[in-house]
């Protein structure tokens, strides 16, 4: 958990501090793409939480799920459809779940933990 912790906040000074600009037509592939890389970093704090994470399935996830969603993006733009909204409310809808499973996990730990004081 640390790890993880540690590796997020050197991505985030490594991101302020890269001169990275990205042209504005690729800028909606690339936030679908982010919201679904964040959905699966945020599922496996959750089987880390939990004692069930596998390194093969959150590797997969966050490439396959990053890659379905510019893709879904990038098909609704070619037929004039904002596919896109799927896999925001998808990805947003999976998220904000693991969210509220990791507080209700940290929760009834902290309460489990005080009890047995």
């Amino acid at each position: 958990m640390i790890g993880a912790i540690v590796g997020l906040l050197v991505g985030f000074g490594i991101g302020l501090y890269v001169p990275l600009t990205i042209a504005g037509g690729y800028s909606l592939y690339l936030s679908v793409g982010i919201l679904a890389a964040i959905d699966s970093v945020i599922g496996a704090i959750r089987a880390n939480i939990e004692e069930q994470f596998d390194s093969a399935i959150f590797l997969s996830g966050f490439i396959l799920n990053s890659l379905i969603a510019m893709s879904l993006a990038y098909a609704g733009d070619l037929l004039g459809i904002p596919l896109y909204y799927a896999a925001i409310f998808a990805f947003g809808m999976r998220l904000f779940n693991n969210l509220a499973r990791i507080r209700r996990d940290m929760i009834e730990k902290f309460r489990s933990s005080r009890h047995n004081m």
